[in-house]
Protein backbone atom coordinates (compact mmCIF):
# COMPACT_ATOMS: atom_id res chain seq x y z
CA UNK A 1 0.00 0.00 0.00
CA UNK A 2 2.76 2.44 0.95
CA UNK A 3 4.68 1.63 -2.25
CA UNK A 4 1.60 2.46 -4.35
CA UNK A 5 1.14 5.77 -2.54
CA UNK A 6 4.83 6.59 -3.01
CA UNK A 7 4.66 5.88 -6.75
CA UNK A 8 1.57 8.02 -7.11
CA UNK A 9 3.20 10.86 -5.16
CA UNK A 10 6.29 10.72 -7.40
CA UNK A 11 4.12 10.82 -10.54
CA UNK A 12 2.22 13.83 -9.20
CA UNK A 13 5.49 15.58 -8.40
CA UNK A 14 6.70 15.00 -11.98
CA UNK A 15 3.48 16.46 -13.39
CA UNK A 16 3.76 19.51 -11.15
CA UNK A 17 7.38 20.28 -12.01
CA UNK A 18 7.09 19.72 -15.77
CA UNK A 19 3.54 20.89 -16.48
CA UNK A 20 4.82 24.21 -17.87
CA UNK A 21 7.08 22.44 -20.40
CA UNK A 22 5.76 21.48 -23.85
CA UNK A 23 5.59 17.74 -24.51
CA UNK A 24 8.24 18.10 -27.22
CA UNK A 25 10.68 19.71 -24.78
CA UNK A 26 10.24 16.93 -22.25
CA UNK A 27 10.78 14.16 -24.79
CA UNK A 28 13.71 15.91 -26.44
CA UNK A 29 15.42 16.54 -23.09
CA UNK A 30 15.22 12.85 -22.22
CA UNK A 31 16.49 11.64 -25.59
CA UNK A 32 19.39 14.03 -26.19
CA UNK A 33 21.01 13.15 -22.87
CA UNK A 34 21.03 9.40 -23.51
CA UNK A 35 23.58 7.49 -25.57
CA UNK A 36 21.29 4.46 -25.66
CA UNK A 37 17.77 3.85 -27.01
CA UNK A 38 15.04 4.66 -24.50
CA UNK A 39 11.89 2.55 -24.44
CA UNK A 40 8.54 4.33 -24.54
CA UNK A 41 7.69 3.13 -21.02
CA UNK A 42 10.77 4.91 -19.67
CA UNK A 43 9.89 8.06 -21.61
CA UNK A 44 6.37 7.98 -20.18
CA UNK A 45 7.81 7.64 -16.69
CA UNK A 46 10.34 10.45 -17.17
CA UNK A 47 8.09 12.96 -18.93
CA UNK A 48 4.74 12.37 -17.25
CA UNK A 49 3.12 12.03 -20.67
CA UNK A 50 0.98 9.24 -22.08
CA UNK A 51 2.30 6.88 -24.75
CA UNK A 52 0.24 8.63 -27.43
CA UNK A 53 1.57 12.01 -26.32
CA UNK A 54 5.15 10.73 -26.46
CA UNK A 55 4.64 9.37 -29.99
CA UNK A 56 3.04 12.63 -31.12
CA UNK A 57 5.95 14.60 -29.62
CA UNK A 58 8.47 12.45 -31.50
CA UNK A 59 6.63 13.03 -34.78
CA UNK A 60 6.49 16.79 -34.15
CA UNK A 61 10.19 16.95 -33.29
CA UNK A 62 11.19 15.04 -36.41
CA UNK A 63 9.09 17.39 -38.55
CA UNK A 64 10.81 20.36 -36.90
CA UNK A 65 14.26 18.84 -37.44
CA UNK A 66 13.49 18.29 -41.13
CA UNK A 67 12.06 21.78 -41.65
CA UNK A 68 15.06 23.43 -40.03
CA UNK A 69 17.65 21.30 -41.83
CA UNK A 70 18.96 19.50 -38.74
CA UNK A 71 21.32 16.56 -39.32
CA UNK A 72 19.63 14.27 -36.83
CA UNK A 73 16.31 12.52 -36.29
CA UNK A 74 14.64 10.51 -33.53
CA UNK A 75 14.65 6.96 -34.86
CA UNK A 76 13.35 3.59 -33.60
CA UNK A 77 16.34 1.54 -32.47
CA UNK A 78 16.35 -1.75 -30.54
CA UNK A 79 12.76 -1.46 -29.25
CA UNK A 80 13.30 2.15 -28.20
CA UNK A 81 14.00 5.62 -29.58
CA UNK A 82 17.32 7.36 -29.99
CA UNK A 83 18.60 10.58 -31.55
CA UNK A 84 20.69 9.55 -34.57
CA UNK A 85 22.62 11.54 -37.17
CA UNK A 86 21.74 11.24 -40.87
CA UNK A 87 23.85 9.01 -43.15
CA UNK A 88 25.08 11.94 -45.23
CA UNK A 89 27.11 13.37 -42.34
CA UNK A 90 28.88 10.05 -41.71
CA UNK A 91 32.17 11.23 -43.34
CA UNK A 92 32.37 14.13 -40.88
CA UNK A 93 31.93 11.82 -37.91
CA UNK A 94 34.38 9.30 -39.38
CA UNK A 95 37.09 11.95 -39.45
CA UNK A 96 36.16 13.14 -35.97
CA UNK A 97 36.54 9.68 -34.52
CA UNK A 98 39.45 8.58 -36.71
CA UNK A 99 41.48 7.83 -33.60
CA UNK A 100 39.10 4.98 -32.81
CA UNK A 101 39.48 3.26 -36.15
CA UNK A 102 41.64 0.51 -34.67
CA UNK A 103 38.72 -0.66 -32.58
CA UNK A 104 36.51 -1.25 -35.62
CA UNK A 105 35.41 -4.74 -36.50
CA UNK A 106 37.66 -6.70 -38.83
CA UNK A 107 36.42 -8.05 -42.15
CA UNK A 108 36.30 -11.54 -40.63
CA UNK A 109 34.22 -10.27 -37.71
CA UNK A 110 31.82 -8.43 -40.04
CA UNK A 111 31.35 -11.52 -42.22
CA UNK A 112 30.71 -13.70 -39.17
CA UNK A 113 28.33 -11.15 -37.66
CA UNK A 114 26.37 -10.91 -40.92
CA UNK A 115 25.91 -14.68 -41.10
CA UNK A 116 24.71 -14.80 -37.49
CA UNK A 117 22.34 -11.85 -37.99
CA UNK A 118 20.63 -13.37 -41.04
CA UNK A 119 20.67 -17.04 -40.04
CA UNK A 120 20.16 -16.90 -36.26
CA UNK A 121 19.94 -19.05 -34.32
CA UNK A 122 22.91 -20.56 -36.13
CA UNK A 123 25.44 -23.26 -35.34
CA UNK A 124 29.14 -22.50 -35.42
CA UNK A 125 29.53 -25.36 -37.91
CA UNK A 126 27.31 -23.55 -40.41
CA UNK A 127 29.14 -20.25 -39.93
CA UNK A 128 32.42 -22.00 -40.68
CA UNK A 129 30.90 -23.86 -43.64
CA UNK A 130 29.76 -20.56 -45.19
CA UNK A 131 33.02 -18.70 -44.51
CA UNK A 132 35.29 -21.69 -45.18
CA UNK A 133 37.49 -21.03 -42.15
CA UNK A 134 37.44 -21.64 -38.38
CA UNK A 135 35.81 -18.83 -36.42
CA UNK A 136 36.41 -19.61 -32.73
CA UNK A 137 38.49 -16.50 -32.02
CA UNK A 138 36.18 -14.28 -34.05
CA UNK A 139 33.13 -15.52 -32.15
CA UNK A 140 34.88 -14.98 -28.84
CA UNK A 141 35.62 -11.38 -29.82
CA UNK A 142 32.02 -10.74 -30.83
CA UNK A 143 30.80 -12.20 -27.54
CA UNK A 144 33.16 -9.92 -25.62
CA UNK A 145 31.82 -6.91 -27.52
CA UNK A 146 28.29 -8.06 -26.62
CA UNK A 147 27.26 -8.05 -30.28
CA UNK A 148 26.62 -11.80 -30.23
CA UNK A 149 25.08 -14.03 -27.56
CA UNK A 150 24.65 -17.73 -26.91
CA UNK A 151 21.04 -18.26 -28.00
CA UNK A 152 20.75 -21.83 -26.70
CA UNK A 153 21.90 -25.31 -27.60
CA UNK A 154 20.82 -27.49 -30.51
CA UNK A 155 19.12 -30.80 -29.73
CA UNK A 156 21.81 -32.70 -31.60
CA UNK A 157 24.74 -34.93 -30.67
CA UNK A 158 26.97 -32.98 -28.31
CA UNK A 159 24.35 -30.21 -27.94
CA UNK A 160 26.37 -27.61 -29.87
CA UNK A 161 25.77 -23.95 -29.07
CA UNK A 162 23.56 -21.68 -31.15
CA UNK A 163 24.47 -18.05 -31.76
CA UNK A 164 22.30 -14.96 -32.18
CA UNK A 165 22.66 -11.19 -32.07
CA UNK A 166 21.99 -8.87 -29.13
CA UNK A 167 20.27 -5.55 -28.46
CA UNK A 168 23.73 -3.97 -28.55
CA UNK A 169 24.03 -5.23 -32.13
CA UNK A 170 20.79 -3.47 -33.07
CA UNK A 171 21.97 -0.30 -31.36
CA UNK A 172 25.43 -0.39 -32.99
CA UNK A 173 23.94 -0.66 -36.48
CA UNK A 174 20.94 1.62 -35.90
CA UNK A 175 18.32 -1.07 -36.42
CA UNK A 176 14.87 -1.15 -34.92
CA UNK A 177 14.83 -4.95 -35.18
CA UNK A 178 16.19 -7.86 -37.18
CA UNK A 179 13.46 -7.31 -39.79
CA UNK A 180 15.19 -4.02 -40.67
CA UNK A 181 18.24 -5.83 -42.05
CA UNK A 182 18.67 -5.13 -45.77
CA UNK A 183 18.34 -7.94 -48.29
CA UNK A 184 21.75 -9.43 -49.14
CA UNK A 185 22.37 -11.79 -52.02
CA UNK A 186 23.47 -15.19 -50.78
CA UNK A 187 22.13 -14.71 -47.25
CA UNK A 188 18.63 -16.00 -46.59
CA UNK A 189 16.82 -14.27 -43.76
CA UNK A 190 15.84 -17.49 -41.97
CA UNK A 191 17.05 -19.49 -38.97
CA UNK A 192 19.53 -22.23 -39.83
CA UNK A 193 18.26 -24.44 -37.03
CA UNK A 194 14.81 -24.99 -35.57
CA UNK A 195 14.27 -26.92 -32.32
CA UNK A 196 12.03 -30.01 -32.23
CA UNK A 197 8.53 -29.23 -31.01
CA UNK A 198 9.18 -30.81 -27.61
CA UNK A 199 12.34 -28.75 -27.09
CA UNK A 200 10.63 -25.57 -28.22
CA UNK A 201 7.81 -26.17 -25.74
CA UNK A 202 10.30 -26.75 -22.92
CA UNK A 203 12.13 -23.53 -23.78
CA UNK A 204 8.87 -21.59 -23.64
CA UNK A 205 8.18 -23.03 -20.21
CA UNK A 206 11.66 -22.14 -18.88
CA UNK A 207 12.94 -19.03 -20.71
CA UNK A 208 15.65 -18.50 -18.08
CA UNK A 209 17.59 -21.50 -19.43
CA UNK A 210 18.96 -19.49 -22.35
CA UNK A 211 20.17 -16.78 -19.98
CA UNK A 212 22.06 -19.34 -17.90
CA UNK A 213 23.70 -20.74 -21.01
CA UNK A 214 24.65 -17.26 -22.22
CA UNK A 215 26.29 -16.32 -18.93
CA UNK A 216 28.32 -19.51 -18.53
CA UNK A 217 29.27 -20.52 -22.08
CA UNK A 218 32.14 -19.59 -24.34
CA UNK A 219 32.82 -20.82 -27.89
CA UNK A 220 35.08 -23.85 -27.98
CA UNK A 221 37.93 -24.25 -30.45
CA UNK A 222 37.10 -27.95 -30.74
Amino acid sequence: MSESVSTETTANRIDETTSHLPAESRVEAALVTSDRPIKIARLVEATGLSKDEVRAAVDTLNELYEQTGRVFRILPVADGWQVMTLPEVAPVLARLFAAKQQSHLTQAAMETLAIIAYRQPVLRAEIEAIRGVACGEVLRGLLERRLVRIAGRAEELGRPMLYGTTRDFLRAFGLGGIDDLPDVEGLDRSPSWSPPKAAAKAADEDPSDTDRIEESSQPSDA
